[in-house]
Order: structure tokens, then C-alpha cells, then sequence
């Protein structure tokens, strides 16, 4: 490989991955948290293509709401990389197409890797060896696959029958296979099949030409977006923003039944590395360290004959007495107890939770704790007429100036201290001083000094809701 030449990944971080709930959650997807080790799987697909000899810089396609997510987990990794934000979810086949666009016009002979933000992959340089491996072949023309040897008979998991030799280790895809029942499942195994794990190496003028032949729709929404990609500077990260109505003309498909299955250029290259994508609590259960009865356990856990079960606490102290293969999940907001070999079935339950009250529907989308690109805020407290919230700002951050129809605020700092702007006025208040913030009043709260700010907020009105806030001035763009 020349030295020049090297692979862009493309890392996909838009899902929402409900599979995981209650610990992920639409607001903060499973991909941005520590779910094993201290890392996200995000930052560790950002360390896993880190090797300036082979990859180039990422570009990471992602929703508008991750945005400030991903950018302040790309600078904690060190690293630099273009983002696109995509306007809604399309499914991974517009938005691969619209990154492939991007590189084209940017370099003809660009190769691609694409990748899902959200995989476990436990040798890096396995998976770089691998890329490498299969360059010549993308090059060549080929839209190369990774194949994973199964572990076990995974029903989860599509599955891939390798053909004839194309280049190397690199061998044509003789069929695809959706995901299977257990018996069929079995049987793939003892064939020889493997796993598809859904990171791809092309070039990106190859998968623009199979995307026109099968979906030309996609393929010209892709040029559209491209023609209108605008750049959004906010402080000083850059943000590279779709057109909206230029993307929602997109048919929503993934990428598999858009180009994968149907084309004759597919290949696949079989990866010697450990894989998951940690699509349920029982892949995560399987992909995490165990005591001596099977168990894998994650923050302030007891057990007492509990064998083969996955639990994790995030605030309380969780015991399990007397229970197998079970997957018992503790938030500061919800508990989850089911069995293991169900525990993946949690589509219908967060689609549940999203079509009930407000408070439910908070469940499906938010943490107790929410981020802001400011810093996070926590409801302490609430009922009716009043909400007490925990408010953390970090150093050089400031919030909207704004201002609620419904609510009054009363803001009494704990650490730090706050620059506070009310209609004409700005006062600092230090720790143990408080503020009123009158019904209607226009106002802000910065922190200018070089620790997190940290106060309290009491909320008082007929109305409470998070819509109720009018903006007037956002240093991150969302008036």
C-alpha cells in the first residue's frame, strides 16, 4: 500500500440503540457510553483507525442531537475528523451514500471503511491488518465485506457464505442469509458461514455506481445533499450540516438491501478478531469479563447464588438473591429485570414507554441526568407547581439568554461561581448566594471561571416543561 494512500473510516453514530434501555436511551445512545471499560465504543472505534500509516482522518455521520457528543468525544480520544450531521434517520444506506459523495469530490480514487460506532472490537490491530488485507480488492472494484467466524449459533446476526477466491484472502459472497432460527442457525455454523459484522471497505466511486444501478433515488438525493452541504462554525468545533428536504427525498433503506445483497461485486474477507455488536444485554453479557459463577457485573452489585447473570448499577446498590441467567439493569430513573435470553427484546417496550404519558415517554428518550452542550442539568425533585433541578456548567460555557412564560426560577450556587444576566442587569454570585429569576425576565447564566459550576434551580409555575423556553441569543445556535 502506498503511503499516500490510505483508508478514510466512515463511522455511523446515529442509532439509538433501544436494545440496551434503560441504560441507553434516544437522547444518549448506547455508542457514547462506557458499557466496558472506561471508554465509550465510540472512542474505541476512534483509537481502533488511529494508525496515521493506514487510516486518514474519520468522518462520523450523526444525528443533530449528538452532535456536541461527538464532538467532545472525538477531542477526549485526540483526535481530529470531519462531522456530518444528517437531518433525520434515513436508515445507513442515504447516509453512506451522501459520505461517499463527499469523498469523491474530494478524492476520485477515495476507499471508504465503514463502520457502526456502537462495535465491540478487542484487537485493534487484527482489524487494521484486516483493512489492509482487503484494500488491493476494494481497489480492484470489490464492495468487501468483514466476515466474523462464529463463536456460537448467533440467531441475531446475518449470516455470509464465502465463494469463489477473488484476491488473496479475499473471496467472492455467495449468498447472503438473513438472520436465522436456531436449527438454521446451527447448521450455518457447521457450513462454514460467517458472520456479517456490517463494516465495509469499497471505493467510493464503486458504491456510488452499484447505488445508481439499484437505487437511483438514493443515489441523486446523495448528489443533492452534497450540492447543498453547509458548514455550521460553533465556537470552535465545525459542524457539516445535510439539506434537509434534499436528504428527506431519500427512500430510507439500509444499506444491505440497497446495494449489498443485490450486487455482483460483493466480497467478503473473514476477520480473525473477537466481534459483537453488543446489539442486546445478553451480547454484552457475552463480550464482559465473569466471576467464577458466570456472572459480569458493572458498578454497586451484590449476588448471593446468582450464576450466569448480567448486572449493573448506576446509582443504587443493586443485590440479586437466588436468580440465573437473568440481566437485572439499575438506573438513578428505571429498573430493568428479564431473562437473559429475552433481554433483547426490548424494542416493543421502549415503543411501549414512547407511546404513554410524558413521564414515560421521558423514560423511552432521557436519562434522569441530561447533557447539554453546556453541561447537564438533573431533576432533583418534582411535583405539582415546582421541579428542583441540579445544574452543572462547565468552565467557559454559558446557556441561552432566555426566558419561560410559565415558570419563575430561583438559582442558589454550590460550587464555582456564576455570571448572571437578568433583562438589564449582571451580578456574580459565589457559592452559598442565590438569584431570582422573575416570570418573563430575560436572562443567562455563564460560568467564567476554571472549575464546574454547580447549582441548584427551583422551578415554580403552572408549567414545567422543557418547550417552555424562548431564545434569543445561543452561542450553540439553537434560536
Amino acid at each position: 500500500m502506498s503511503k499516500l494512500k490510505r483508508i478514510v473510516p466512515v463511522i455511523l453514530s446515529g442509532g439509538a440503540g433501544t436494545r440496551l434501555w434503560p441504560a441507553s436511551r434516544e437522547a444518549y445512545p448506547k455508542q457514547f457510553l462506557p458499557l466496558l471499560g472506561e471508554r465509550s465504543t465510540f472512542e474505541q472505534t476512534l483509537t481502533r483507525v488511529g494508525d496515521e500509516a493506514i487510516f486518514g482522518d474519520p468522518m462520523i455521520v450523526t444525528g443533530e442531537d449528538f452532535r456536541f457528543l461527538v464532538a467532545d468525544q472525538l477531542t477526549r480520544a485526540g483526535k481530529a475528523g470531519r462531522i456530518i450531521l444528517e437531518p433525520m434517520r434515513r436508515d445507513s444506506g442515504p447516509a453512506i451514500a451522501v459520505a461517499a459523495e463527499l469523498l469523491k469530490r474530494s478524492d476520485p480514487d477515495a476507499v471508504m471503511l465503514v463502520l457502526a460506532a456502537d462495535h465491540l472490537v478487542t484487537d485493534a490491530r487484527a482489524f487494521a491488518a484486516t483493512a489492509q488485507a482487503g484494500l488491493a480488492a476494494a481497489e480492484a472494484g470489490a464492495l468487501v465485506t468483514f466476515g466474523v467466524r462464529p463463536t456460537h449459533a448467533a440467531t441475531g446476526y446475518g449470516y455470509i457464505r464465502p465463494g469463489d477466491v477473488m484476491d488473496g484472502s479475499v473471496r467472492m459472497v455467495a449468498a447472503f442469509i438473513e438472520k436465522p432460527d436456531q436449527e438454521k442457525a446451527e447448521a450455518l455454523v457447521q457450513q462454514g458461514y460467517l458472520w456479517n459484522s456490517g463494516n465495509f471497505l469499497f471505493k467510493a466511486d464503486v458504491f456510488l455506481d452499484e447505488l445508481a444501478r439499484f437505487e437511483p433515488e438514493i443515489a441523486e438525493a446523495a448528489k443533492l445533499v452534497a450540492d447543498g452541504m453547509a458548514v455550521d462554525q460553533t465556537g470552535n468545533v465545525t459542524f457539516e450540516r445535510m439539506d434537509r428536504a434534499a436528504f428527506a427525498a431519500s427512500p430510507a433503506k439500509s444499506v444491505d438491501y440497497a446495494v449489498m445483497e443485490r450486487t455482483d461485486r460483493a466480497a467478503v474477507l473473514q476477520a480473525d478478531y473477537a466481534w459483537s455488536d453488543l446489539g442486546s444485554w445478553d451480547a454484552l453479557w457475552d463480550a464482559s469479563a465473569k466471576d467464577g459463577e458466570g456472572n459480569a457485573v458493572r458498578g454497586s452489585v451484590s449476588l448471593v447464588d446468582t450464576r450466569n447473570s448480567y448486572v449493573a448499577s448506576d446509582d443504587v446498590h443493586t443485590a440479586v438473591v437466588g436468580l440465573d441467567d437473568v440481566v437485572v439493569v439499575t438506573t438513578k430513573d428505571a429498573v430493568l429485570v428479564a431473562p437473559r435470553s429475552v433481554a433483547g427484546e426490548l424494542k416493543s417496550l421502549v415503543g411501549a414507554l414512547r407511546a404513554g404519558d410524558a413521564e414515560r415517554r421521558r423514560l423511552a428518550e432521557e436519562h434522569r441526568r441530561v447533557l447539554r452542550p453546556w453541561g447537564s442539568y438533573e431533576s432533583v425533585d418534582r411535583g405539582d407547581r415546582f421541579q428542583v433541578k441540579r445544574i452543572v456548567v462547565t468552565p467557559g460555557a454559558r446557556l441561552s439568554l432566555q426566558k419561560h412564560f410559565h415558570r419563575a426560577e430561583h438559582w442558589i450556587v454550590v460550587k464555582g461561581t456564576a455570571t448572571v444576566e437578568v433583562d438589564e442587569t449582571t451580578r456574580i454570585v459565589r457559592e452559598n448566594e442565590s438569584v431570582y429569576i422573575p416570570l418573563g425576565a430575560w436572562h443567562r447564566l455563564a460560568n467564567e471561571g476554571k472549575i464546574p459550576l454547580e447549582l441548584i434551580e427551583v422551578q415554580s409555575g403552572s408549567y414545567l416543561g422543557e418547550d417552555d423556553i424562548v431564545r434569543s441569543q445561543d452561542d450553540y445556535k439553537r434560536v
